[in-house]
């Protein structure tokens, strides 16, 4: 399979979202704009109504390189596998999850002293899917194996090993937790009694009313080397 029928193959959120974060980032490496103009400010926002900061600090991984191959990957591997997966046909409901999961991190980055939360967001989504996946197998570049319900905390393990800082990765945890407990747990307890606090609003399902034909199903991968 070659790139533009990877990238085709891509269910619409997920593609969306990456077209979103490859333009925003060749953007700024040919100069066109300035990163300066694309974080997260509060200030700024409230007060200068520099609104766009709210979306475009979740759609700039740094400099094109290995880091972002590596973000870019970790994106397109579980934000795919989670819309084609427990999100099949409900496109809405992933898009939702974003939103929730940018809400969250926005409300946190302020008080994370934070300035792009493309990182945690992308956080947000590996560690749903390893919760909605806790037993499966993964190497970690062929040093040991472990279950997916451990992913997260191995990735921020070696971010840490490497000289990152965690916080980034701690506000996605967060987020992903929230959203988790809130849809996945909370309605199967007894105060639940199979309510949905985190329903998806009518105006996200209207988006997607047209696309109503079945996607692919998604292949895990197994290992992370």
């Amino acid at each position: 399979m070659d790139v533009v029928d990877g990238y085709n193959s891509l269910p619409v959120v997920t593609r969306v979202y990456v077209t979103l974060v490859v333009i925003t980032s060749a953007l700024c490496a040919l100069d066109v704009i300035s990163p300066f103009y694309l974080y997260f400010n509060s200030k700024l926002i409230l007060y200068k109504h520099e609104y766009w900061r709210l979306l475009t600090n979740f759609l700039y991984f740094g400099n094109i390189g290995i880091d972002f191959i590596f973000h870019l990957f970790f994106l397109i591997r579980y934000s795919k596998s989670l819309e084609e997966g427990s999100f099949r046909n409900k496109s809405a409901d992933f898009l939702w999850m974003l939103v929730f999961g940018g809400i969250m991190l926005t409300a946190m980055a302020p008080v994370a002293k934070v300035q792009f939360l493309g990182t945690s967001l992308n956080f947000m989504l590996v560690y749903v899917w390893a919760r909605r996946h806790p037993s499966v197998p993964l190497s970690f570049l062929g040093i040991f194996t472990f279950g997916a319900a451990y992913l997260p905390w191995v990735l921020m393990a070696f971010s840490v090993l490497i000289g990152g800082s965690p916080i980034l990765d701690i506000l996605g945890m967060i987020a992903g937790h929230t959203y988790y407990y809130l849809e996945d747990v909370y309605p199967h307890t007894q105060q639940g009694r199979g309510r949905r606090l985190l329903k998806t609003p009518q105006l996200f399902k209207q988006l997607f009313q047209s696309n109503t034909a079945p996607i692919a199903g998604v292949g895990i991968h197994q290992h992370l080397d």
